[in-house]
């Protein structure tokens, strides 16, 4: 049973105590035209409700979507580290704009009831700012969310801290949120962490290369040089992962890649990620790097664009424009072309699943 301070929520500035909460929730379930709005609303009654945990899923980016009981308690300690970091004060607005159907939007809600913070509901889609009016003081979105906010000239002066998650921000969106008034941070965690629990600035006089623990996060590595973690207000055992870091202490660590990506060619381990980061000014469509068996390097990188199939001298231009900003053994001996790669229902590409289809 969550305590009595956890059941009064403020909604679009206005405060429902105790016992109008739920008929508020259950009457906006019966009338509401929107199938997201009806999410928020079905989630509060979840987490009011006498149970002690929450069903959540799994967003399935690197396998099948799972369901997970998670603790109301651990994500009320979640919640508290990252109002500690954030500075939440009673009455701050905090913009939900992520599906409640996940742990990341299911996390806005419980920050609000924790920290009496004013939750502003929005549709949870591509353009969450383009209607927005007042400002926000803490807001989260996924790297795709925030390159559309940004082609389509929204204020984002109207947002004071921005926590972007869900997905690497690559080299050009970091680029562009150097121009920010917004204070933009980059944030680790999956659904069995409770969301995340280390953060990295990425602009602004505190901007880092460094991802920091929470709290009393920490961090180790494994034999394969994977991240562990052990956050004991949060998970009740130590987390391997399958990130691929450089761990500068206890508390920090340079993100590299997956391990389940790691592409051995010829002996060289090869991280994807960071060399699409090199890649993201000279290929405007959505694409990724990956391996695939050959009989001489055991596998080959290649590069798969989404995109109908393109002629040899397309392909021929785009391997010269790409062989300057690559190491020797960084350079794609392909370049293979797919119409729609395959993503999971919140929108994370789904590499293994993509590639597959090659078969």
């Amino acid at each position: 049973m969550i305590e009595t301070d956890m059941r009064e929520l403020t909604i679009n500035g206005k405060l429902y105590s105790e016992e109008e909460l739920p008929k508020h929730c259950a009457s906006q379930l019966s009338i509401s035209d929107f199938q997201w709005e009806r999410d928020v609303y079905s989630f509060i009654l979840e987490w009011l409700d006498s149970k002690e945990t929450i069903v959540a899923h799994t967003s399935g980016s690197t396998g099948e979507p799972k369901l997970m009981d998670l603790s109301k308690g651990r994500m009320i300690n979640s919640a508290q580290l990252t109002g500690e970091y954030f500075k939440f004060e009673k009455g701050q607005t905090a913009l939900l704009c992520l599906s409640t159907n996940f742990i990341a939007g299911k996390m806005m809600v419980v920050r609000a009831f924790l920290w009496q913070l004013n939750l502003i509901l929005v549709d949870p889609n591509g353009h969450p700012l383009n209607n927005l009016k007042d400002k926000i003081d803490f807001a989260a979105m996924v790297p795709l969310q925030v390159i559309n906010c940004l082609k389509d000239g929204v204020d984002f002066g109207l947002i004071a801290n921005l926590l972007i998650g869900g997905g690497a921000v690559d080299a050009n969106l970091e680029d562009q949120l150097q121009e920010l008034p917004t204070k933009c941070f980059s944030s680790y965690g999956m659904t069995e962490t409770v969301s995340h629990v280390a953060i990295k600035p990425l602009n602004g006089n505190s901007k880092s290369e460094y991802y920091q623990g929470l709290g009393n996060v920490t961090f180790s590595l494994d034999k394969r040089a994977c991240l562990q973690i052990t956050a004991p207000q949060i998970i009740s055992k130590v987390i391997c992962t399958n990130d691929v870091v450089e761990l500068v202490d206890e508390k920090h660590f340079v993100w590299l890649g997956r391990y389940d990506n790691v592409v051995n060619s010829g002996g060289v381990k090869l991280f994807p990620e960071k060399i699409e980061e090199k890649l993201r000014d000279v290929i405007s469509d959505p694409f990724f790097i990956t391996g695939i068996r050959d009989e001489l390097l055991g596998q080959k990188l290649v590069l798969i664009i989404e995109k109908d199939n393109q002629s040899s001298e397309y392909v021929s231009n785009l391997l010269a424009k790409i062989k300057g900003l690559l190491g020797k053994y960084e350079q794609a001996r392909a370049i293979i072309f797919i119409q729609e790669f395959k993503r999971t229902p919140n929108g994370k590409l789904q590499r293994e699943a993509t590639a597959s289809m090659l078969k």
